[in-house]
Formats: structure tokens, sequence, C-alpha cells
């Protein structure tokens, strides 16, 4: 089994596969190959895997391992499987209105947590980008940040929001160490770290809604969208690839709905 997955491993490493990646993909190999022991490896073995995950994991989440493991068979084991990926549940996250936001800031005391919210919400960066950021990648001649390497292995910029450009300058010049955020004990904050620092903020704030880094995210998008931001400009910001990916935004802004007058509105 351990000669198998470090094929993997280096079959993911010569496609130049980000760390985590490459983590994920061997965590669930290893898993299929420890359900697959007696049982053979080959599709009967791969989909049997399968529908027992569906019994307790989201669809897209399933359809994710199939991925992996379809790579699996087909560069380290040289065989053809097919395996229908699950239709996925269209569920629409449920974004924070401006109103929750600004509680949000307004209720957050450390200066280093408020900097980080308002980087979240104002330029849609991932919590993986966040962590990931230094000092030299904030260029206030351009109001730019440049996010390296992100997601998909691209470089992208984000514009500085013009609110916050002066109170960033300033929270640099205090901050000792190389990476905009940073322990107590040295180094970049965690993701864990900064999702606990947004639930904790949101829950101070008295949101009911769950909140998490990625829905600052998601609430970016849809605000933009709806002051009537290109959704083109919008996956660029986001740093989606494909434009299919930003077109969820559509369908989460409800601006066009809550400006429709409704017939029996005109009934007097």
């Amino acid at each position: 089994m351990q000669g198998l997955l470090t094929k993997l491993g280096n079959e993911l490493r010569l496609r130049n596969y980000s760390k985590k990646t490459i983590k994920s993909y061997i965590y669930e190999t290893e898993k299929f190959l420890e359900y697959s022991k007696g049982r053979g490896l080959n599709e009967k073995t791969v989909k049997e895997y399968v529908l027992q995950k569906l019994e307790n994991k989201n669809p897209s989440t399933v359809a994710h391992s199939i991925s992996i493991l379809v790579f699996f068979f087909d560069k380290i084991l040289h065989q053809k499987v097919e395996i229908p990926r699950p239709k996925r549940n269209k569920r629409i996250p449920e974004i924070l209105t401006i109103e929750e936001i600004r509680k949000m800031l307004n209720s957050t005391k450390n200066i280093k947590h408020k900097m980080i919210i308002k980087l979240l919400y104002g330029t849609g960066l991932r919590v993986s980008e966040i962590v990931n950021l230094k000092k030299q990648d904030i260029n206030f001649e351009e109001d730019l940040i440049k996010i390296n390497l992100a997601k998909g292995k691209k470089d992208r910029f984000v514009k500085i929001p013009s609110s916050i450009k002066e109170e960033l300058d300033n929270y640099i010049r205090i901050m000792r160490g190389k990476y905009l955020f940073e322990s107590n004990r040295g180094g970049k904050l965690t993701i864990k770290s900064i999702q606990k620092i947004v639930f904790n903020n949101a829950k101070k704030a008295g949101i009911k809604k769950r909140v998490y880094p990625h829905l600052l995210r998601h609430s970016f998008a849809t605000h933009l969208l709806e002051q009537g931001t290109d959704l083109r400009i919008i996956q660029k910001l986001l740093g989606h690839s494909s434009i299919k990916t930003t077109q969820i935004y559509t369908q989460i802004s409800q601006a066009k709905i809550k400006n429709v007058e409704s017939p029996l509105d005109r009934i007097k």
C-alpha cells in the first residue's frame, strides 16, 4: 500500500500540485486502499466505497473523492474506471448584509482582528491567501495587494480598499515580522486561528448566521454584483479560472428579486 501512495505522491509532485492537494489525494486514496483490502482494486470496489460514503457525506465531497480515485486508477494502476458523479445539492450560501458586516467591525476591538475581517470582506481573499500575505505584498503606490501563487498556482492582484489604506499602512508600521498577520509566538497565523477570530467576533456582534471566512468572500462578491460590477471583473478579483464558478453569485444576489413588482401591488 505504501508503495502505491509513494507513486501517487510523486506523480502529483511531477504535475506541480500544491502540498494541500497532494495531502488530500493521499489521504483519500489511503482510506480507499484500507477499504479495498480483501475486496480487490477494481471498479466494483470503488462503486461500493462511493455508495458507503454517500450515506453520510455531502455529494460535493463524494464527487471530489471520485475524481481522486479515478486519477489514482488511471495514472498509478493504469486502469480505467467509470464512476458516475452524484448530483450535487444546489444550496445557496446565506450571505451577510452590509449592516451585519458593520456590526462585526464595530464589535471587534482588537486591531489585528479588525484588519483581518476588513481584508477578508474588502478584497474577497480566501483565508489561505490571507494567512500567507507578507508586508512586501502590499503596494501602496499602486494601491494593490499581490497574491502569490494563489489557488491554481497563479499570481493575481486585488485593490486595497481606499477606506483602509491609511489604517493598513499604520498597521504595517507597528507590526513586526515579515507576515502581515503573525501569531504572538511568531510566524504566520493559522487558518484555524482566523476561522476562530471570525466566528467569535460574529458571535460578539450578535449575528445569528453561521459566519466563517469564506462567507465574507461570498458577501464581497455578491455585494459587488449588486452594485453593478461586471461579472468578469469579479471573476478576476476572486481568482476563478472559469466564469461558471463566478456565476453562482447571480443566484445568490437577491437585489433583482427584491426590485420585482408583484402584479398584486398594482391592484388598488
